[in-house]
C-alpha cells in the first residue's frame, strides 16, 4: 500500500471533515494553515530572525514592558501594594494637572521651545546640505562636513559648560567682547528673553551638521544628467537648487517632518535642566523638567506618570495628524 493510500485510509477512519455550509474552511483549518505558514517561514528565514532577536528583545524589555506602569496614572500609588495595588482614582491626576496654575506656563514654555527647535532645526540641515552639495572641490567639501559634524559628538554637559564659559555675565568671552561696545551687564543665561534663543541656536549649532547627512544622501541619488542638462540650458546655481535639488529632497523632508512631529513636546530634558536657574525659571520650566521634579524629587509618582502620559498622547496625536495631512496632500506617509 502506498503512502498516499495509507493517508487516505487514516483520513477516512477519522471521519468526515467539518466544513461550513458555504464550502469555506473552518476556523480550525484556518488556524492549521496559518501555523504551517509560520513554520515554513521560520524554517526558511530563521537566520534573519536570530539576527533580529537582540533588537526585538531590547525593544520589548525597554519599550513595551514599561507600558505596564502606565496604569499608575490612574491609581493612588502605595509603596506597600505596588503598581497594581493602589486605589483606582480614574482621571484624578489628569484633572489636577489641567487645573494646576502651572499648566498654562508649562504648555507655553514647552510649545515655544519645541516649535522653535523644530522649525529652525528642520530647515537649517536642508540649507547646509544644499550648500555642501554645491561645493565642487572634494577636499574643501570633506573639511566642511567634518567641521559641521563634530559638535554632534560633544556631550550635553560639555555644551552647557561651553555656554557658561562664553556667556557668563562676569567672565564670559562673548559678554566681555560685547562690553567693548558698551553692552555691559548682559546676562544671557539668566535673562527670560534670551533663554529660548540661546537654547535653540546652540541646539542648531550642535546638530545641524549631523542631521544634514540624510539630505546629502538623498542628493547623492539625484541623476547627474539632470545637473548637466540644467547647466547646458544656462541655469544658475540657485536655479539648479530650486528646480533639481529641492524636488529631490521633498520626500525625505516630509518623512522626517512627520517623525519630528511625533516628538513635538519632547523638549530635551538634560539641556533644559542644566541651563535652568532661578532667574530664567519662568521660561525654562517645561513638562519634562516639571515631571522630574514632581515624580523623583517630590515622590508624587502617580501625578508625574499622568503628566508623562498626557505628553505622550499629545505627541502621538500630532504624529497621526501630520501623517494623514501628508498622505492626502502629497501621497507620502509613514503608513
Amino acid at each position: 500500500m502506498s503512502a498516499r493510500t495509507t493517508m487516505d485510509a487514516v483520513s477516512e477512519s477519522a471521519g468526515p471533515r467539518r466544513q461550513r455550509p458555504d464550502g469555506a474552511p473552518s476556523s480550525a483549518e484556518r488556524k492549521s494553515r496559518a501555523r504551517s505558514k509560520v513554520r515554513r517561514h521560520l524554517g526558511r528565514y530563521w537566520q534573519l530572525w536570530v539576527m533580529l532577536a537582540p533588537a526585538l528583545g531590547f525593544l520589548i524589555v525597554f519599550a513595551y514592558v514599561p507600558m505596564y506602569g502606565i496604569q499608575l496614572a490612574f491609581r493612588e500609588f502605595d509603596f506597600a501594594k505596588g503598581l497594581t495595588g493602589g486605589e483606582w482614582v480614574g482621571l484624578k491626576y489628569f484633572i489636577q494637572f489641567f487645573e494646576s496654575p502651572l499648566f498654562g506656563d508649562l504648555m507655553r514654555n514647552t510649545v515655544m521651545i519645541s516649535l522653535a527647535t523644530l522649525v529652525l532645526g528642520f530647515l537649517t540641515p536642508i540649507a547646509l546640505a544644499l550648500v555642501i552639495n554645491q561645493i565642487l572641490h572634494s577636499r574643501l567639501r570633506r573639511i566642511v562636513q567634518t567641521v559641521t559634524y563634530l559638535p554632534h559628538f560633544i556631550s550635553i554637559v560639555v555644551i552647557v559648560g561651553m555656554l557658561q564659559v562664553f556667556l557668563s555675565p562676569s567672565t564670559g568671552l562673548i559678554t566681555r567682547f560685547l562690553a567693548f561696545f558698551g553692552l555691559e551687564d548682559v546676562n544671557f543665561l539668566g535673562s527670560t528673553s534670551a533663554f529660548v534663543p540661546v537654547y535653540v541656536l546652540s541646539d542648531i549649532w550642535q546638530h545641524t551638521g549631523w542631521n544634514s547627512i540624510i539630505y546629502l544622501a538623498a542628493l547623492a541619488g539625484v541623476n547627474t544628467q539632470l545637473y548637466e542638462a540644467a547647466r547646458i540650458d544656462g541655469a544658475s546655481r540657485l536655479q539648479i537648487i530650486r528646480h533639481v535639488d529641492i524636488p529631490a529632497l521633498v520626500p525625505t523632508m516630509i518623512i522626517l517632518l512627520i517623525l519630528n512631529m511625533g516628538g513635538v513636546l519632547n523638549t530635551g530634558f538634560e539641556k533644559v535642566f542644566l541651563m535652568q536657574n532661578t532667574l530664567n525659571l519662568p521660561v525654562s520650566e517645561v513638562i519634562a523638567t516639571y515631571t522630574y521634579k514632581i515624580g523623583i524629587l517630590s515622590s508624587q509618582f502617580s501625578y508625574s506618570t499622568a503628566i508623562g502620559l498626557f505628553n505622550t498622547i499629545i505627541n502621538f496625536a500630532f504624529l497621526v495628524i501630520a501623517n494623514q495631512i501628508s498622505k492626502r496632500a502629497s501621497d507620502t506617509s509613514l503608513w
